[in-house]
């Protein structure tokens, strides 16, 4: 019976699997969730994965953004590694071939990469052999070259607290790019356009005039490039949702920002809701929700309403 890391390690190959043609489909995705819910959990001898929140996190981080050749190799080592039975392997073919053929159709990519897989679990060795080279050298050697592959989950604390600064990295590293800015700032402008991003969304929709108005606040708040504050809005604007943990990036903000930063960032705010000529009671409701959040009072938060709007308080 497959263990839990068997388990959650073919889960990652099978989207990383899915990714081959350049995109996931949600069909894909429901059949690497069924995986999950209906294979036995043999340490609980109850049916269905009891996944965690940060296991659950960690399998969103690979369906979130592609997985290019050299990360898919890397799962596959490691999938090789915890294969313990020939039932083991019999099953990973199995839900291979599912989650594959799972949108109805195969595209030449995934036919070439579904036999690679399946050549490299073939060569998994299952018996006592194989049992003994994992005891005393052989998995450690794999382990070893498969660590020096791409691994995102070294960035999972990134992608939980801080998704937009995950993204960017994630963004500049796919196209070989970088900024000519340091870990922190980037940090900071990152965590900027996620909170402002959560204002501009809070209709569902961001217009043009949001977008320009963020963008702009990058520059002329914190003199970020031009380019470089498009690309960390378009980032912000793509990243930011309801399930994203809006606490934990208040919290960071607020470490990395002095208090006046944060006064005048309000003020941005109300800047960003007034971009389309109107700010709801709802925009006015997230904006106060994310003062207190950022630990200003309300007489603070009243204050930057007002000097958005050109007026002094009283």
């Amino acid at each position: 019976m497959a263990d839990r890391s068997l388990i959650l390690t073919l889960a990652k190959v099978l989207i990383a699997a899915a990714w081959v043609d350049g995109e996931v489909t949600q069909d894909e995705i429901n059949s690497a969730k069924d995986l999950l819910f209906h294979l036995p959990h043999t340490a609980a001898n109850a049916p269905g994965m009891r996944l965690t929140s940060r296991e659950w996190s960690i399998l969103e981080m690979y369906v979130e953004s592609p997985v290019d050749a050299a990360e898919r190799a890397r799962l596959v080592s490691e999938l090789q590694t915890a294969l313990r039975t020939p039932e083991d392997k019999a099953l990973v073919l199995d839900m291979l071939e599912e989650v594959v053929r799972a949108d109805g159709a195969v595209s030449p990519e995934e036919t070439a990469v579904l036999a690679e897989i399946k050549e490299s679990i073939d060569q998994a060795d299952t018996g006592l052999m194989g049992k003994l080279s994992r005891l005393f050298g052989g998995a450690v050697e794999r382990r070893s070259e498969a660590a020096q592959g791409p691994n995102r989950e070294l960035f999972y604390d990134d992608f939980v607290q801080n998704r937009v600064f995950y993204s960017v990295n994630q963004r500049l590293q796919a196209e070989g790019k970088s900024l000519s800015l340091d870990d922190g700032d980037l940090r900071k402008y990152s965590l900027a356009g996620a909170l402002m991003a959560k204002v501009a969304q809070t209709d569902r929709t961001v217009t043009d005039a949001e977008f320009e108005a963020m963008a702009e606040a990058l520059q002329e708040r914190w003199d970020v490039a031009r380019e470089t504050a498009v690309f960390i809005t378009e980032v912000a604007v793509s990243q930011i949702s309801a399930t994203q943990d809006m606490y934990r990036m208040q919290r960071e903000f607020a470490s990395l920002t002095s208090e006046t930063e944060r006064e005048r960032f309000i003020e941005v705010l109300f800047l960003v809701a007034a971009a389309d000529d109107q700010v709801s009671f709802e925009e006015t409701e997230e904006i106060r929700l994310l003062a207190n959040g950022l630990n200003l009072s309300h007489s603070q938060f009243i204050a930057a309403k007002l000097a958005a709007a050109g007026q002094s308080a009283p």
